[in-house]
């Protein structure tokens, strides 16, 4: 396999999942929908991404060699994914509690 598709292999496979749960993020709640809330939730989706990166190459990198190639891809795709939904999580909680500041906001319908 190629040597940078096999260090970047988790992002790869793990894009679909993360584009389905980025749309989710950037159009829930629809409303309301202050002037800030667009570059918030670009600079949110793009440090999320950007630590999934760095947690899946952290991953890739520091496995145990001796547990096989596999287990490298494993580690990686765990530190990927965790660090991505870690991240969107709190940039969703930061998020609801900035719109209920801001406008009143509850969460619910």
């Amino acid at each position: 396999m190629n040597a940078t598709v096999e260090l970047n292999l988790s992002l790869i496979l793990f894009l679909p999942w993360f584009l389905l749960l980025s749309a989710l993020f950037w159009l829930l709640p629809r409303q309301p929908r202050p002037a800030w809330r667009k570059a918030f939730d670009l600079a949110a989706l793009v440090l999320s991404t950007a630590l999934s990166f760095l947690a899946m190459r952290w991953g890739f990198l520091h496995a145990d060699a001796q547990a096989g190639a596999i287990w490298k891809q494993v580690l990686a795709c765990l530190m990927a994914y965790g660090a991505f939904i870690a991240a969107l999580g709190v940039a969703y909680g930061l998020r609801s509690a900035l719109l209920r500041r801001t406008s009143g906001f509850t969460g619910r319908s």
